[in-house]
């Protein structure tokens, strides 16, 4: 397999190769998955067996109509069937609400989700990318975002609650705040693909607002929580018109027979479905602890089923990927082609202990060999590719992790006047890893940028260095005002004006000094270049100067939320059978006890009666 890892990742655009291509290329036998946002803990075995008891009649025969699929989940989830439209995955959702909803601009925070970026632009519209810078924690800003928005004059906004790659939260009462603010928008459209598994909220999903509201949907999965993706089924909740409105232009049966199966089987399965949220939250913070004690790995905040890492100075994603492919079969999630990230950051899935050891263990391999602290080296001259968005790259290999202006976002940038620049948020600390957790001192290269910003510090070309790429190289990235750009070195006085004139010197005198220099030129030309990031050449900082924008005063940064109720461990919200709306939702904590129901999940339309 280790000759056709490359092939197997040049193939891809926005996602790893499948699990079905990656076992062709094994003999039948798959690596274990760190990529694919599963829940590993459902179905449980019991529903597997019984699924594959009825494979026959599944595979043989029509589904029922979505309507009929559809009522019985609304039955489930106690919604009324009017407010829910299910599609065969969340991507075909989103790609009817760009469709139908979306006329001319959508803005969305990055890195995220590559169908929100891909899929408008896809359709020629101009999507607005709001950065979410490293030295913050990836964390949003909802100020910031809905100022962003107002500049650039944007008529669709986007949240992901939790963010894909980072798993950045946003509290109920933050989303709907965020919600009033742009009331006026075409449509507002929350992503809480990953709720069910985030315990910083008791019940954070905002559902209910978006039946009441005009202009609001809410984007639910359920192949990630239910651990399906295979088949491949998700559903959203807005007002009756709406989600008529997406529903009316949907396939009769767009729904297949074992999501219908499955469907139907969920309401006997409530309790073991809890329980396997509750070992996933469980999960996540034993893995975040062992990926913490590596040397210079930081580990961001996380309330998805994934941890988003940055890996030491020096790693490569894509070397790091395939390594652990080929040597420990292990795969991962690089995110260099992430708008918004790099090649230096990794998404690992939440899985068992056993799993996560085997993990640790390859990574220390791959990273450290055998001298544990040693990162491995960058891309060498013989690799004849590199995923990601050079520029981006490039951009983040000189800023050494200070921030992640989008470079192309930039060129594409028009002259805006001062009022309406966003202005790039000061370089700070970068957070270490997920809250409680004391993350392993970060080796020295990497503290340089807190200590010495590169940007602002006159440094040396290396020979042959090779120019900063021309950010209008990122093809298919709409404008954006005012991401924050490399700020150029200040020109220093060459030292002959700065020291006294010195008397002047014989031929002889004169013909000395120059063999000393070009004696010292030589020693300097033979010393081997220490490998941390460069500052940009001369070239790259006219450039720069060429493309900032006017500066407008820095907005203070906001410290990411810390996650409350992290070390719960109890089993929450369990009963004898069946599972609440609020807990299909992601409620963590026992509600008030309802009226008693016949056997496992309760009766359509009580949502509205109870607390959640």
């Amino acid at each position: 397999m280790a000759d056709n890892v490359a092939s197997l990742f040049r193939g891809t655009a926005a996602h790893s190769p499948s699990m079905a291509a990656l076992a062709r290329e094994s003999d039948g036998v798959g690596p274990i998955d760190f990529c694919i946002p599963c829940n590993p803990y459902f179905p449980t075995p019991g529903m597997f067996d019984e699924l594959a008891g009825r494979l026959r009649e599944i595979i043989t025969y029509y589904p029922s109509s979505a309507d009929t699929i559809t009522a019985e989940l609304c039955a489930l989830l106690q919604l009324p069937p009017s407010c829910v439209a299910m599609g065969n995955g969340s991507t075909e959702l989103i790609t009817w609400i760009d469709h139908l909803l979306v006329r001319e601009s959508l803005a969305i925070p990055v890195p995220t989700f590559g169908r929100w970026t891909d899929q408008p632009m896809e359709t020629g519209k101009r999507v607005d990318m709001f950065p979410l810078m490293e030295s913050n924690g990836f964390a949003l800003d909802p100020a910031q975002y809905i100022e962003f928005i107002r500049a650039r004059g944007t008529r669709v906004a986007v949240i992901c609650n939790p963010n894909n790659p980072d798993g950045g939260f946003l509290s109920r009462r933050a989303v709907v705040n965020f919600m009033d603010q742009l009331q006026d928008l075409d449509l507002i459209v929350i992503d809480e693909s990953f709720l069910e598994f985030a315990d910083a909220e008791n019940d954070p999903s905002v559902v209910e607002e978006a039946v009441l509201r005009p202009n609001v949907i809410v984007l639910r999965s359920l192949g990630k929580n239910f651990g399906l993706h295979g088949i491949r089924f998700g559903y959203l909740v807005a007002n009756p018109a709406l989600a008529g409105k997406i529903r009316s232009m949907l396939p009769k049966w767009n729904l297949n027979s074992f999501a219908e199966t499955v469907v139907f089987m969920l309401k006997e399965h409530g309790q073991e479905y809890m329980e396997s949220l509750h070992l996933v939250r469980r999960d996540r913070l034993d893995m975040a602890r062992q990926l913490s004690a590596l040397p210079g790995l930081t580990v961001y905040p996380s309330q998805g089923n994934f941890l988003f890492v940055r890996l030491p100075v020096g790693a490569e994603g894509t070397v790091v990927r395939d390594r652990l492919l080929s040597e420990h079969r292990i795969l991962v999630r690089e995110c260099g082609n992430k708008i918004g990230s790099s090649s230096r950051f990794l998404r690992l899935v939440v899985r068992p202990e056993t799993d996560v050891r085997r993990l640790v263990s390859g990574m220390e391999q791959v990273l450290y060999g055998s001298r544990r602290g040693a990162a491995v080296p960058e891309l060498g001259t013989g690799t004849s590719y590199s995923s990601g968005t050079a520029a981006v790259d490039r951009l983040i290999s000189e800023t050494n992790g200070v921030g992640m202006p989008l470079a192309a976002q930039a060129a594409a940038m028009p002259s805006l006047p001062p009022a309406q620049t966003w202005p790039g948020p000061a370089p700070a600390q970068a957070p270490t890893g997920m809250p409680g957790l004391v993350p392993a001192p970060a080796p020295a290269a990497a503290m340089m940028p807190q200590q010495q910003p590169a940007a602002r510090m006159p440094a040396p070309a290396p020979p042959q260095q090779q120019p900063m790429p021309a950010v209008a190289q990122m093809p298919g990235v709409a404008q954006m005002p005012g991401v924050a750009q490399i700020q150029p070195a200040p020109q220093m006085q060459p030292a002959a004006q700065m020291m006294p004139q010195a008397p002047p010197m014989s031929a002889v005198a004169q013909m000395a000094q120059m063999a000393q220099a070009a004696q010292a030129q030589a020693q300097r030309q033979q010393a081997p270049i220490p490998a941390v990031a460069q500052a940009p050449s001369p070239a790259a900082q006219a450039q720069a100067r060429s493309m900032q924008p006017p500066q407008a005063p820095a907005m203070p940064a906001m410290a990411p939320a810390p996650a409350a109720g992290l070390g719960q461990t109890g089993m929450p919200g369990l009963r004898n059978r069946g599972l609440t709306a609020a807990q299909v939702r992601g409620r963590t904590e026992p509600e008030p006890a309802p009226a008693p129901q016949p056997t496992g999940w309760p009766a359509a339309g009580a949502m509205y009666n109870q607390v959640g």
